[in-house]
Protein backbone atom coordinates (compact mmCIF):
# COMPACT_ATOMS: atom_id res chain seq x y z
CA UNK A 1 0.00 0.00 0.00
CA UNK A 2 1.77 3.19 -0.86
CA UNK A 3 0.20 6.69 0.38
CA UNK A 4 1.11 10.39 -0.62
CA UNK A 5 1.08 13.14 1.73
CA UNK A 6 1.98 17.15 1.15
CA UNK A 7 4.27 19.55 3.02
CA UNK A 8 4.30 23.20 3.04
CA UNK A 9 6.18 25.90 5.25
CA UNK A 10 6.51 29.69 5.20
CA UNK A 11 9.61 31.25 6.97
CA UNK A 12 10.21 34.88 6.99
CA UNK A 13 13.70 36.51 6.53
CA UNK A 14 15.27 38.84 8.90
CA UNK A 15 19.05 39.52 9.67
CA UNK A 16 20.83 38.26 12.16
CA UNK A 17 20.00 34.36 11.81
CA UNK A 18 21.54 32.03 9.66
CA UNK A 19 20.05 30.51 6.38
CA UNK A 20 19.71 26.94 6.81
CA UNK A 21 17.79 25.04 3.86
CA UNK A 22 18.01 21.29 3.64
CA UNK A 23 20.67 21.28 6.42
CA UNK A 24 23.06 23.27 4.22
CA UNK A 25 23.89 26.79 5.64
CA UNK A 26 23.96 29.23 3.22
CA UNK A 27 25.46 32.18 2.98
CA UNK A 28 23.33 35.32 2.40
CA UNK A 29 22.61 38.91 4.17
CA UNK A 30 19.71 37.32 5.83
CA UNK A 31 18.45 34.07 7.52
CA UNK A 32 14.76 32.20 8.62
CA UNK A 33 13.08 33.17 11.54
CA UNK A 34 11.87 30.60 13.53
CA UNK A 35 12.06 28.72 17.20
CA UNK A 36 14.15 25.97 15.32
CA UNK A 37 16.71 26.52 12.77
CA UNK A 38 14.05 27.74 10.30
CA UNK A 39 14.88 25.06 7.48
CA UNK A 40 11.82 26.05 5.75
CA UNK A 41 12.48 22.64 3.30
CA UNK A 42 13.26 20.45 5.57
CA UNK A 43 10.00 21.40 7.32
CA UNK A 44 7.71 21.06 4.18
CA UNK A 45 9.47 17.23 3.82
CA UNK A 46 8.66 16.87 7.63
CA UNK A 47 4.82 17.57 6.98
CA UNK A 48 4.92 15.38 3.58
CA UNK A 49 5.80 12.51 5.35
CA UNK A 50 3.75 12.78 8.20
CA UNK A 51 0.92 14.10 6.24
CA UNK A 52 1.57 10.89 4.29
CA UNK A 53 0.96 8.39 7.66
CA UNK A 54 -1.78 10.55 9.19
CA UNK A 55 0.74 11.36 12.14
CA UNK A 56 -0.11 15.29 11.81
CA UNK A 57 2.28 17.70 11.00
CA UNK A 58 5.95 19.04 12.62
CA UNK A 59 4.04 21.48 14.82
CA UNK A 60 2.24 18.70 17.10
CA UNK A 61 5.41 16.66 17.34
CA UNK A 62 7.94 19.30 17.96
CA UNK A 63 6.10 22.43 19.19
CA UNK A 64 7.16 25.84 19.41
CA UNK A 65 5.98 26.18 22.65
CA UNK A 66 8.63 23.67 23.46
CA UNK A 67 12.08 24.90 24.49
CA UNK A 68 13.83 21.90 23.97
CA UNK A 69 13.13 22.60 20.38
CA UNK A 70 14.66 25.81 20.11
CA UNK A 71 17.41 25.98 17.82
CA UNK A 72 16.84 22.42 17.30
CA UNK A 73 19.01 20.79 13.95
CA UNK A 74 15.74 20.14 11.17
CA UNK A 75 17.66 17.51 9.40
CA UNK A 76 17.52 15.76 12.82
CA UNK A 77 13.76 16.63 13.41
CA UNK A 78 13.35 14.78 9.79
CA UNK A 79 15.37 11.66 11.23
CA UNK A 80 12.41 11.63 14.29
CA UNK A 81 10.05 11.58 11.50
CA UNK A 82 11.53 8.93 9.76
CA UNK A 83 11.57 6.97 12.90
CA UNK A 84 7.66 8.04 13.72
CA UNK A 85 6.79 6.25 10.28
CA UNK A 86 8.69 3.22 10.53
CA UNK A 87 7.14 2.70 14.23
CA UNK A 88 3.88 3.08 12.88
CA UNK A 89 4.93 0.16 9.56
CA UNK A 90 5.82 3.13 6.83
CA UNK A 91 9.31 3.57 4.92
CA UNK A 92 9.82 6.20 2.87
CA UNK A 93 9.47 5.77 -0.76
CA UNK A 94 10.68 9.05 -2.43
CA UNK A 95 10.15 12.63 -2.00
CA UNK A 96 9.89 16.06 -4.35
CA UNK A 97 10.33 19.35 -3.16
CA UNK A 98 9.86 23.15 -4.28
CA UNK A 99 11.08 26.00 -2.88
CA UNK A 100 10.09 29.26 -3.57
CA UNK A 101 12.55 32.12 -3.05
CA UNK A 102 13.87 34.95 -4.94
CA UNK A 103 17.15 34.82 -3.51
CA UNK A 104 19.53 33.61 -2.96
CA UNK A 105 20.28 31.31 -6.42
CA UNK A 106 20.11 27.70 -4.58
CA UNK A 107 21.51 25.51 -7.32
CA UNK A 108 25.05 25.79 -6.14
CA UNK A 109 23.55 23.80 -3.06
CA UNK A 110 20.81 21.39 -4.05
CA UNK A 111 23.27 18.15 -4.40
CA UNK A 112 24.34 18.48 -1.10
CA UNK A 113 20.82 19.48 0.15
CA UNK A 114 19.71 16.36 -1.67
CA UNK A 115 21.87 13.88 -0.17
CA UNK A 116 21.43 15.60 3.61
CA UNK A 117 17.20 14.81 2.93
CA UNK A 118 18.07 11.63 1.34
CA UNK A 119 20.48 10.41 4.67
CA UNK A 120 18.11 11.20 7.18
CA UNK A 121 14.89 9.44 5.53
CA UNK A 122 17.43 6.39 4.75
CA UNK A 123 17.04 6.29 0.68
CA UNK A 124 19.22 6.72 -1.74
CA UNK A 125 19.90 10.05 -2.99
CA UNK A 126 18.53 9.47 -6.47
CA UNK A 127 14.82 9.55 -4.79
CA UNK A 128 15.15 12.79 -3.46
CA UNK A 129 14.08 15.70 -5.87
CA UNK A 130 15.09 19.27 -4.81
CA UNK A 131 13.95 22.49 -7.23
CA UNK A 132 13.90 26.36 -6.85
CA UNK A 133 12.11 28.79 -8.25
CA UNK A 134 11.07 32.35 -7.97
CA UNK A 135 7.51 34.02 -8.16
CA UNK A 136 8.92 36.85 -10.51
CA UNK A 137 9.19 39.47 -7.85
CA UNK A 138 5.79 38.96 -6.85
CA UNK A 139 4.51 38.54 -3.60
CA UNK A 140 6.14 37.98 -0.11
CA UNK A 141 8.89 35.28 -1.90
CA UNK A 142 9.57 37.61 -4.85
CA UNK A 143 9.84 40.87 -2.31
CA UNK A 144 12.51 39.10 -0.55
CA UNK A 145 10.09 39.06 2.59
CA UNK A 146 10.40 34.95 3.19
CA UNK A 147 10.46 31.86 1.65
CA UNK A 148 7.88 29.04 1.25
CA UNK A 149 8.31 25.45 0.30
CA UNK A 150 6.00 22.84 -1.04
CA UNK A 151 6.92 18.86 -0.69
CA UNK A 152 5.68 15.90 -2.05
CA UNK A 153 6.41 12.05 -0.31
CA UNK A 154 5.31 9.00 -1.55
CA UNK A 155 5.85 6.28 1.59
CA UNK A 156 4.67 2.96 1.76
CA UNK A 157 3.76 0.24 4.22
CA UNK A 158 6.87 -2.00 5.36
Amino acid sequence: MFRIGHGYDVHRLVENRKLILGGVDIQYEKGLLGHSDADVLTHAVCDALLGAAALGDIGRHFPDSDEKFAGADSIGLLKKCVSLLSENGFAVGNIDVTLIAQAPKVSPYVEKMRENIARACGVDVSFVSIKATTEEKLGFTGEKLGMACHSVALIYEK
